[in-house]
């Protein structure tokens, strides 16, 4: 094990879902044990995503589906960590959003008015259906002056058919009509990590992320202040990660093998209250 992933005690935990958790439809070898874990040692935790499709009850039913349990309130998606920034910088304003229930979900429970005439901002997330007409709207919008917003920079997803154009595509073709760059909320942005944070009280030197890939869970773990475990399941190849100019706190085959880190690493019951 890495010496300095086992420096001072673990209190909480941050991680990507997909290639972490799940692949597609199916939990990943660990994946069940490792929350179970952490709900038995009484950790503070959020399963992470980037997908702004769904909302924390689409996602509880899919992992439920591959035998994975966690509370809608353990999920944390870039949907919500959008609509959370937004109502802090301009609080009941109204936007024109791109995206689905996850998204329009969160912005209208952080109470937006979803328009498409007079907006302050026009919000972009993912859909398997984009349309011209909306793209379009979206380039006047932001013409005429709309602050542009991205839930995240990805600019693919994955099908079973294979990829699917997703949120960073979209937003570099509006990007290419207006000359207007997006602000993007999710990962890499280490925004999304610090809300995270913030949602479970948690500190960032206590706290790790995990995830699949080094351009955006690492990364943004990094620069949040976390330690970071990378997990080989995923994007990422162990073979790609010196071509990084920076490195995770430890490299490990899978989620299984961080469950059995979790025990290793909780804090005492003293240093739990030395922290508090």
């Amino acid at each position: 094990m890495n010496t300095a992933l086992e420096d001072r005690p673990i209190h909480s935990w941050l991680t990507d879902m997909d290639g972490v958790l799940v692949h597609e439809e199916q939990a990943l070898p660990g994946a069940a044990e490792f929350i179970t874990e952490l709900r038995r040692l009484g950790r503070r935790f959020l399963v992470l995503t980037n997908n702004s499709m769904f909302t924390p009850r689409d996602l509880k039913a899919r992992l439920a589906r591959a035998g994975i349990d966690v509370d809608e309130d353990s999920l944390w998606t870039s949907a919500l960590a959008t609509a959370q920034f937004l109502s802090e910088q301009s609080p009941g304003s109204t936007a024109y959003v791109i995206g689905e229930a996850g998204l329009t979900s969160a912005m209208h429970d952080a109470g937006f008015i979803l328009s498409d005439v007079d907006v302050e901002f026009v919000v972009l997330g993912e859909t398997r259906t984009y349309s011209f007409e909306a793209i379009t709207r979206a380039i006047r919008l932001v013409g005429e002056g709309a602050k542009f917003i991205a839930t995240n920079p990805d600019v693919t997803g994955p099908s079973p058919a294979g990829p699917l154009p997703a949120t960073g595509a979209v937003a570099a073709m509006i990007t290419a009509a207006t000359g207007i760059e997006p602000y993007y909320v999710g990962k890499p942005n280490p925004l999304m990590m610090r809300t995270a944070l913030n949602r479970i009280e948690a500190h960032s030197e206590t706290t790790v992320m995990i995830g699949d890939r080094m351009d955006t869970d690492v990364k943004s773990g990094l620069e949040a202040g976390m330690r970071s475990i990378l997990v080989l399941t995923g994007s990422t190849r162990e073979e790609a990660i010196t071509s990084f100019p920076f490195r995770p706190t430890a490299v490990l085959p899978s989620i299984a093998e961080v469950a059995r880190v979790v025990e290793r690493t909780a804090p005492t019951r003293e240093q739990e209250l030395g922290e508090d």
